[in-house]
């Protein structure tokens, strides 16, 4: 471009000698390179230029390189040529929107194919022109002495951008006309495509993720640990578990319940290589900030990160809201190792279970809370080792919660009269659903004074997500709280009155567990002594609940209840009434020797 070719100086020649120099390469890498030669070019002379009336450096430089001193008379080629280099970008980004459609997923029309094609050779002729002339105009003033640069040559070269300007502006509105009806017409293609992918059956997933994380990109994954680039073959015939979400994904406490829940959940170990988590960060913007959220999450986090979700295809992210239903909340797609989506939405599961709930479809949760009973083990589930510890010793646990120290100081004086007189039971304080700094201040000041307080304010976090995944995952199952659900009932009844203090006692992993509000645990505590006596023959639950609610039981369900319970025989084990945990009636006692 800026070497002179004796006997070829008229635009046109030169710019197919360019083009002869081009030739391998594809038409918008064409463009992006030519550009760039001519910014080299260009840049030193501006910034000399713009430095010149304030720095004395760039002045002396301009006299080395006999640059004109005088920019007042190039004002109006200088303008005519910031318009030229604008609408050639213009041009060149919808060469490059064009060039990066997914055309070996899906093909256009053959008649849209060549009319755009048509036009990216016009296009690119024109912008090529176009930095040959500009570059030629720069080598020329460089070239002029002081006494040469005059108004009248400064105009005819103005207008002679000018004309390249006007020229190169309709090219790209008939360009970028074509370039948006090929956009369209791909992005209903690839999402037909991807609907068809989706319900056909494949030997493996690598065909649904290849087209899922399709971009302009080879290898589109990202291993946080060892920051290789990888492609998808890396989770072949895995269980693969789609995060999407926003670039920060998540608010730090669920974001270390997630992990608490996969990747550091003992179940984990056992599952090791059986699935999967692929994050894919979807935006409408993304800004700075939101690239360098996404940078830092994603070499953070040990699971595997699409690597530049910024270059997704359009028609992928669309699929996602459309099919998938994201709308900025976090969600879990579960495909199974054929690829088919087993889940549309495993958050909750994995909140609830963990590891636990692999291979997380849909079938498994509704598997896993046929087998859940309304219990302190499904509200406590792992969030402390020392709670798991005592649900398997099948101690009496207290949970409660309100913001009001007075009530909560009332409160526990009452147990600890009731623990007075022999019978064990632990004090949990699990706060509010709204957790505020007054509730961090107060399990500070509970810790203090009343009792050891298990929960850091981080476990006050994950105990209440999960209650509120519990109930999502109820209600998702097509449960409302007018149904026969008698865990749906109770956790929404504890989410619904959470900040006006409420009491939770149960004992170990059994259905003796009893609800009452801040009002009614006082009142029947200071009346423990009128049902002290049945502590010792029901066990404390079930005479707190046979003082509150004295009618005797329902009848138990038609024939006999064939539910049975094996108690291993322990030194110093008590003779002691045990309730059936499904009829909740006293249990016939047998002897079984090994």
């Amino acid at each position: 471009m800026l070497r002179k070719h004796p006997g070829k100086e008229n635009l046109h020649t030169r710019t197919m000698i360019l083009f002869d120099v081009l030739g391998n390469y594809r038409w918008d890498v064409k463009m992006v390179l030519t550009l760039a030669a001519f910014a080299a070019a260009f840049g030193e002379f501006c910034i000399i230029m713009q430095q010149c009336p304030c720095n004395p450096l760039a002045v002396s430089v301009s006299m080395l390189k006999h640059l004109p001193r005088n920019l007042s008379t190039l004002r109006p080629q200088f303008k005519a040529l910031s318009l030229l280099i604008r609408t050639a970008m213009d041009v060149t980004k919808c060469i490059i929107k064009l060039e990066g459609l997914p055309f070996r997923y899906a093909r256009l029309d053959d008649e849209t194919m060549v009319i755009a094609k048509s036009w990216i050779y016009v296009a690119t002729y024109w912008v090529t022109r176009s930095m040959v002339a500009c570059t030629s105009q720069i080598r020329d003033i460089k070239a002029k002495k002081p006494e040469q640069v005059r108004s009248d040559s400064t105009l005819i070269a103005a207008w002679e951008l000018l004309s390249l300007a006007y020229k190169l502006s309709s090219v790209c509105t008939h360009l970028r006309r074509q370039v948006d009806l090929c956009h369209q017409q791909m992005e209903e293609k690839m999402h037909q495509k991807l609907l068809k992918v989706f319900q056909e059956v494949h030997p493996d997933n690598q065909d649904v993720l290849g087209i899922l994380l399709a971009s302009k990109d080879e290898l589109p994954l990202k291993n946080s640990s060892t920051q290789h680039k990888l492609g998808v073959s890396e989770v072949k015939d895995k269980v693969v578990l789609i995060l999407v979400s926003k670039a920060e994904l998540l608010p730090l406490e669920g974001l270390l319940l997630l992990l608490e829940r996969t990747y550091d959940h003992h179940h984990h170990k056992k599952l090791e290589g059986s699935y999967e988590i692929v994050w894919i960060s979807v935006s409408d913007t993304w800004a700075d900030s939101e690239r360098d959220m996404f940078d830092f999450l994603s070499n953070s986090l040990p699971w595997y990160s699409v690597r530049r979700p910024w270059v997704l295809y359009s028609a992928v992210v669309n699929y996602i809201k459309q099919e998938w239903g994201y709308k900025n909340d976090p969600l879990i797609v579960v495909l199974d190792s054929q690829g088919m989506v087993t889940n549309s939405n495993a958050m909750d599961m994995v909140f609830i279970w963990g590891a636990r709930a692999y291979p997380f479809s849909s079938s498994k949760e509704e598997q896993l809370w046929d087998e859940e009973n309304w219990t302190l083990k499904l509200l406590l589930d792992e969030i402390d080792p020392l709670l798991t510890t005592w649900v398997e010793e099948d101690r009496n646990i207290c949970i409660y919660g309100s913001d009001n120290l007075d009530w909560i100081r009332e409160f526990n004086a009452k147990f600890k009269v009731i623990r007075n007189a022999g019978v064990q039971l632990e004090m949990v304080y699990a706060g509010c659903k709204d957790l505020s700094e007054q509730v961090r201040r107060m399990s500070a000041v509970i810790g203090e004074e009343l009792h050891r307080n298990l929960f850091t304010f981080t476990k006050l976090h994950f105990f209440w997500l999960r209650l509120e995944s519990i109930r999502r995952s109820k209600v998702k199952l097509g449960q409302t709280i007018h149904s026969d659900d008698h865990i749906l009932k109770e956790v929404s009844a504890l989410l619904d009155t959470a900040n006006e203090g409420w009491v939770i006692i149960g004992r170990g992993n059994t259905a003796d567990i009893v609800r009452l509000s801040a009002c009614d645990a006082v009142k029947w505590l200071d009346r423990f002594p009128e049902w002290e006596a049945n502590v010792t023959k029901l066990g404390f639950v079930s005479a707190l609940r046979a003082a509150i609610d004295p009618s005797p039981p329902p009848p138990p369900p038609p024939g006999p209840c064939n539910h049975s319970k094996v108690v291993p025989y322990a030194e110093g084990l008590t003779e002691e009434t045990v309730l059936c945990e499904k009829c909740m009636h006293p249990m016939k006692k047998y002897v079984v020797y090994e």
